[in-house]
């Protein structure tokens, strides 16, 4: 129906930067696109209630909604701060201009990654998806790596040598360490990618994209 020039039958998109916050312990190591949302956190399930506010919103037809489940973004750019989960990029970034990086887990913590770079694409594909095929159930767990600390480190030491490793000092944290033990370690992210989305599949290649995009295409000497 169109009304004085207006199409009534438009609605608007609403993409939406969720969390995989919205999942808690305890969960699979790799957790399904049906997994339920069982948030620990203020955070998380703040996320998970606009989740089924999204849900209900688009299926009431008051806009056209798609819910993005955001992995850990690495590598931030920027300084560190106070994040619990800064530590996973302050190891890369500080490490990349030469800085001393303070690691406050043990090395073998798994965590779910996507870079930058990926997170943008994400956020644009979600604007022009056809959502017809999503039904319903309008949140999307996005593709990612799945990767530990000591995993990350060895892609550093790969792409900027040993020197830029040895810059990383661990010193334990109990708070933190207590923090990031409820966190996803990876996602299956199915039907995401079968919706077109994509990111990086090795932590080599989510250094590289910020050094190609913070640093100029190379690391500092």
């Amino acid at each position: 129906m169109r009304l004085a020039g207006i199409d009534t039958n438009y609605k608007p998109r609403l993409v939406f930067a969720s969390s995989i916050a919205v999942f808690g312990t305890p969960m699979p190591d790799r957790i399904p696109d049906t997994y339920i949302r069982t948030p620990l956190t203020s955070y998380g399930t703040q996320k998970a209630i606009c989740e089924l506010l999204l849900d209900d919103y688009s299926r009431r037809g008051f806009f056209d909604g798609v819910g993005v489940r955001l992995p850990t973004i690495c590598i931030r750019p920027g300084k560190p701060n106070k994040a619990a989960s800064g530590f996973f990029s302050n190891i890369l970034r500080e490490p990349l201009v030469w800085k001393i990086a303070i690691l406050p887990v043990a090395a073998d913590v798994r965590h779910w990654h996507a870079s930058p770079r990926s997170a943008v694409g994400f956020l644009i594909h979600a604007s022009t998806l056809d959502t017809a095929a999503m039904g319903h159930q309008r949140n999307l767990n996005m593709p990612g790596v799945s990767a530990t600390v000591a995993e990350q480190i060895e892609a550093l030491r790969r792409v900027a040598g040993d020197a830029a490793v040895n810059l990383i000092h661990h010193e334990a944290d109990e708070d933190i360490e207590k923090i990031v033990s409820g966190w996803s370690q990876g996602c299956d992210a199915v039907r995401a990618k079968q919706l077109g989305f994509t990111a990086e599949t090795s932590f080599d290649e989510i250094i590289r994209s910020y050094i190609e995009d913070e640093l100029g295409g190379k690391v500092a000497s």
